[in-house]
């Protein structure tokens, strides 16, 4: 009997497992045939890859058929891709041409997003236009309730992002004023700052990688991107390895795999090795059991727990800030980086070893009494980083009950929290047993 409850609950477990990672096919809706026929239309041969709804990712595209390493699994023909080549072509091309000083091909491409979003149905690209997301959620999008929750070092950089995107709505609107003979409308009310923050999270987060020869009427800045209708609905996996390049002979973007894929199930690419603050602040989304996080120790952590009066204590700093060794100290799920340990290392060396610091950089042991300050000062790093992060899980809680038009964005940083905490964790785990090991 006991036997026979055991393979149910297994049975169940296989079952639910299989409904997560198969997803719901959604190729019958309206705007999905629509994109397939405008894509055909531009010479895209059906694939084995359909639009779905998957449990964990939300939308994704899954496989019909099993894929096997060294499979290709989309070729996209170059009339689908939407580049600065696509913008050149249109009606903005002359304004672009003649504009001084130049535009950057970002500004073009978020140019031309408005636009085409604003002529609606008039719109060429109106198919491609109405399967992209309405709303984002890269901090640039976030309030700065949201944001105050977000880990020092990624809340500096989503403010610094943030800046930016302001600074490039200010810079442009000279240039969006230029437009006026093409649009009844004003183009103040058409071109206003969350048209421009739309469509800049539309390029940051959809585009591939695609170098194209520097063309006059931009400025210096890398023509890289690329638009990719259909493609950009692959999810990222952090588990699956992909080659995507532009074939020069079939004039089309394609995308190779050197993973398997069973039929039903959701088709992955991978965006590059991020950690989940680089993915939430590129793509917006955060990727579960991600095996290249991390959890960054700013400076003033790392400063926490290491004594006042020690008197060569700037000195110490100043060798760290030259070696570039104040940035990237890291908590994995593997322990603490070689880099923080090092850091930590010449912080705790004793006035009658601070001669050794040379060492100390290139990995020698000092003294067991330096190698146990060490383990000492970054399990109590540790354990302050678990409180901070489970003080801001429980705040997090009581804005979700409170916020709920902030639910959505509120989850995303709590799902970044918690990975965070399964890091810390392992890491505090690690450092118990070493501690143990050497005392």
């Amino acid at each position: 009997m006991r036997k026979s409850r055991g393979r149910t609950r297994r049975k169940r477990r296989r079952k639910h497992l299989k409904s997560v990672m198969v997803g719901v096919n959604c190729s019958h809706k309206l705007e999905y045939i629509k994109l397939k026929k405008w894509l055909k239309d531009r010479g895209f041969e059906d694939s084995n890859l359909r639009p779905a709804e998957f449990w964990v990712t939300g939308r994704g595209l899954m496989t019909t058929k099993a894929v096997q390493a060294g499979d290709r699994i989309i070729s996209l023909p170059e009339k689908c891709l939407l580049t600065t080549d696509t913008v050149l072509s249109s009606c903005l091309g002359e304004y672009i041409m003649k504009w001084k000083p130049p535009i950057s091909p970002l500004i073009a491409l978020c140019t031309f997003l408005i636009a085409e979003k604003h002529a609606g149905e008039k719109s060429l690209w109106k198919p491609y236009l109405d399967v992209l997301p309405k709303t984002y959620t890269c901090p640039v999008c976030l309030e700065h309730t949201v944001v105050s929750l977000l880990p020092e070092p990624l809340r500096k950089k989503a403010q610094e992002q943030k800046t930016a995107v302001h600074e490039l709505y200010v810079s442009s609107k000279a240039f969006f004023s230029s437009l006026q003979p093409l649009f009844v409308e004003n183009t103040g009310t058409i071109f206003n700052y969350s048209a421009l923050e739309w469509a800049w999270c539309t390029v940051n987060t959809r585009t591939i990688y695609m170098k194209h020869s520097q063309k006059e009427c931009f400025s210096l800045e890398p023509d890289v991107y690329a638009l990719a209708p259909y493609l950009d609905l692959l999810n990222h996996s952090p588990n699956v390895q992909v080659k995507g390049t532009f074939n020069e002979q079939t004039r089309s973007y394609e995308i190779q795999t050197n993973s398997q894929c069973k039929k039903y199930e959701e088709v992955f690419i991978c965006y590059g090795p991020h950690d989940n603050q680089r993915l939430l602040l590129e793509y917006g989304f955060v990727a579960m059991d991600n095996p290249h996080s991390s959890v960054y120790v700013s400076s003033d952590t790392l400063l926490k727990y290491l004594p006042l009066l020690d008197k060569q204590r700037n000195a110490k700093l100043s060798i760290l800030k030259d070696h570039n060794f104040l940035e990237n100290l890291t908590l994995r799920f593997n322990g603490p980086s070689w880099r923080l340990l090092t850091a930590l290392k010449l912080l705790s060396l004793e006035a009658d070893e601070f001669t050794c610091w040379r060492r100390t950089l290139l990995g020698n042991v000092i003294s067991a009494r330096n190698e146990q300050q060490t383990l000492n000062i970054t399990g109590k790093i540790c354990h302050f980083l678990i409180e901070e992060t489970q003080h801001v899980l429980l705040q997090i809680s009581q804005l979700k009950r409170s916020n709920e038009n902030l639910s959505k964005h509120l989850a995303l940083v709590e799902a970044l929290r918690l990975e965070d905490l399964k890091i810390l964790q392992k890491s505090a785990e690690i450092l118990c047993n070493l501690n143990m090991a050497t005392t």
